[in-house]
Order: C-alpha cells, then sequence, then structure tokens
C-alpha cells in the first residue's frame, strides 16, 4: 500500500467514525414537540396479570398489547428490591426505541434465564443493531419465556439445570457494557 493509499484510507475511517458519531447522536436526541411520552417506561414481564406483560399506572395493571419491543439494548443489570414485604433479586433490561424501556423481570424466571443466555452468545458487534424481545407463553399460566431476535435471526440458546447462571450473566454483562463503551 502507497503512502497516498494509506493516507486515503485513514481519511476514509476518520470520516466514517464522524459519521457513526452523528448517527449514535441522532439515535439518543429526545423525541421534540408535543407528546406523551416523557420519561422511560417500566414493563413487568410476567403473566401475573392475564397477559405476557404489563406496565402499572397508579397501581393498575395494564396489558401491553404488542407482541414484540425492538429497540438498543443499552443495559442488563441486578437489582436488590421489596416486594410483597419481600427481598427480591429483579433483572432491568434497558431498551432504547422510540423511548427508554425498562423491562423487569425475576432473576430467575425463564423470560430472564432466556435473554440473558442469548445475549451472552452475542457479539458486542451485534448490538450495534436494534434487537427484538419477544414474550413467549409457556404451557403453564405461570411460564414466559423470552426470544431474542437480532435483525430476522432468532438466537437460540439453550440451558438446563447444569447452566452456571453466574457465568452466563457476567458474559451478557460483559457484553452489553463492551457494546456501549465502543459505541459511546
Amino acid at each position: 500500500m502507497t503512502p497516498e493509499q494509506t493516507s486515503e484510507l485513514f481519511a476514509v475511517l476518520m470520516r466514517q467514525e464522524e459519521l457513526l458519531k452523528q448517527l449514535v447522536a441522532a439515535i439518543n436526541k429526545p423525541k421534540l414537540g408535543l407528546h406523551s411520552e416523557a420519561g422511560s417506561c417500566k414493563i413487568y414481564c410476567n403473566r401475573h396479570n392475564g397477559s405476557l406483560w404489563y406496565t402499572l399506572n397508579n397501581g393498575e395493571a395494564s396489558a401491553v398489547a404488542q407482541t414484540a419491543l425492538t429497540g438498543y439494548l443499552r443495559e442488563i443489570k441486578f437489582e436488590k428490591c421489596e416486594r410483597r414485604a419481600k427481598e427480591v433479586y429483579k433483572l432491568l433490561i434497558t431498551i432504547q426505541a422510540d423511548r427508554l424501556y425498562i423491562l423487569e423481570s425475576g432473576h430467575d424466571t425463564h423470560f430472564a434465564k432466556g435473554l440473558l443466555s442469548a445475549v451472552a452468545l452475542l457479539t458486542p458487534q451485534q448490538l450495534y443493531s436494534p434487537i427484538t424481545l419477544q414474550p413467549q407463553p409457556g404451557n403453564d399460566e405461570s411460564v414466559l419465556f423470552c426470544r431474542v431476535w437480532v435483525g430476522s435471526e432468532l438466537i437460540m440458546a439453550s440451558y438446563n439445570e447444569q447452566t452456571d447462571w453466574r457465568q452466563t450473566s457476567k458474559q451478557a454483562l460483559a457484553v452489553v457494557r463492551a457494546a456501549s463503551e465502543m459505541v459511546f
């Protein structure tokens, strides 16, 4: 490669990096004008209220009619909280779409296990594109699974009783962290 070609390649790469920064900034801009989507929307991922997932408005459960959520996976974290006078651990999944969505699931539910298993298989580069989360009912009325799609590809991630959940969780958290560090 000649010095001129190297220089041209470097200039193209610098321009591409600048365009990527502009794209990320455009994605993260707040919606302007009048709308009713201020703040984040918390979605509870369980079948306790007769639907696959729901929101709470003034303590009242409201079913989410849509069957999937597509956006950029920004964060996965575990949080200790109190529910029904008990200390429990929840998995919180942050998705950036038309607004910020925070999905909450029990840390050891099939929904959480499916999501963590799938994300642990991804590369940080795959998280530069939107992913789709799709709640899937199980045969038992209390079971809810999570399907994870990258584009049109369903991420097939199996798990069983021998799965090392500590390691799977660490891997999923590392993938999301690496993706966010590389983009921002």
